[in-house]
């Protein structure tokens, strides 16, 4: 067998390298897969350049990535519904305990999950990387390596929408353009939403948004009111949305988000910016607008793999640039830059297709 394991270590903040890790041998519930794609996070590039993401501090080199696809090469003995040369979707969030967040299905929170590249647990940027088996899925023979990694970011969208209730003939306004605001469009579009509304200060990521789908593209610029932005939403539905999805983390977007909803109705908070934020509290106290926050995701894969199978979701145009893992650190720098929408990193020296 190969004994390349390849992979990308976070050191410390700022210090990123390239080194050989050994291939790990799975447990009996493990299996060992060859990686494919692994799309770079804002938070593999917020670690990066901070070191830290809130309470989740890097204090030991940590290998990066969570957004992964890959081909089982090897499996535990307790592993009976996979077998070598299976393509999975990996769900990078493992319960470590049978606790009351597991029993009640809200896993995603529960305080002792095993999370790939959230300190101290190693992530899966690398050329072989064991997981747990019951959170890896089989991939339709429709869906490429690519979609299997794009599963992640798109169960955030999935999640966001099921916090906020999306229907069928839903009006949503979703804020921010970036990767995580681009597959909350999808999902919602694919869960019901009869028109949705996304707004952005780039012009090529609302250009990005139109060919996904948005019905109406709201350009932002940094002297727009919160109360101006939310009258503009409103104009452009003819009716204020029922649901407000935020994926920006931006105080002024957030403010934005509780004016522009109507009333009774839910914003849900995605995106991860400051500890502390200014909000009009008492606006959606007073209209009974439901403020819903979202941790990651659970039970998700399988609904966004059948999504990607049946082509109700077309993730694919979201990939803008491809690195193979030898050129990882400038495939990071291309990320941190914010050129593109996601970069991918490829992982298999004999296999660089999507």
């Amino acid at each position: 067998m190969d004994k390349d394991n390849l992979s990308v270590v976070l050191h410390s903040k700022g210090d990123l390298r390239l080194e050989q890790r050994p291939i790990p041998e799975p447990e009996p519930n493990d299996v060992l897969l060859q990686m494919h794609s692994v799309g770079i996070c804002g938070s593999d590039v917020h670690f990066w350049q901070n070191g830290r993401i809130g309470d989740f501090v890097v204090k030991q080199p940590m290998i990066l990535g969570h957004e992964a696809s890959g081909r089982v090469v090897k499996v535990g003995s307790a592993v009976k519904h996979l077998k070598a040369g299976d393509r999975v979707a990996i769900e990078p969030g493992v319960p470590r305990e049978i606790d009351e967040f597991f029993k009640s299905g809200h896993y995603n929170l529960s305080p002792s999950i095993f999370f790939c590249a959230t300190p101290p647990d190693d992530g899966n940027l690398c050329r072989y990387y064991k997981h747990n088996a019951n959170f890896c899925y089989k991939l339709p023979d429709n869906v490429t390596y690519e979609e299997g990694a794009l599963v992640e970011p798109l169960s955030v969208g999935i999640h966001a929408c099921r916090r906020a209730g999306v229907s069928l003939g839903s009006m949503v306004f979703v804020c921010g353009a970036g990767p995580i605001g681009l597959v909350s469009l999808l999902a919602a579009k694919a869960m019901g939403a009869s028109q949705v509304v996304i707004s952005d200060l780039s012009s090529d990521r609302l250009a990005m948004a139109k060919e996904l789908g948005a019905d109406f593209l709201l350009p932002v610029r940094k002297e727009d009111t919160p109360q101006e932005l939310a009258k503009n939403v409103e104009e452009m539905l003819g009716c204020m949305p029922q649901i407000t999805i935020e994926c920006s983390g931006v105080q002024s977007s957030i403010q934005t988000a509780i004016y522009g909803t109507r009333s009774g109705g839910v914003v849900v908070l995605v995106g991860l910016g400051a500890e502390m934020a200014t909000v009009p509290l008492l606006n959606a106290a007073l209209r009974e607008v439901d403020i819903r926050g979202v941790f990651r995701y659970c039970n998700t894969w399988p609904m966004a793999i059948a999504m990607l199978a049946s082509k109700k979701v077309n993730v694919k145009p979201l990939v803008t640039h491809r690195f193979p893992l030898e050129q990882a650190l400038e495939a990071f720098e291309t990320t941190r830059q914010g050129l593109g929408v996601k970069v991918m990193l490829k992982c298999d020296k004999n296999d660089q297709k999507p």
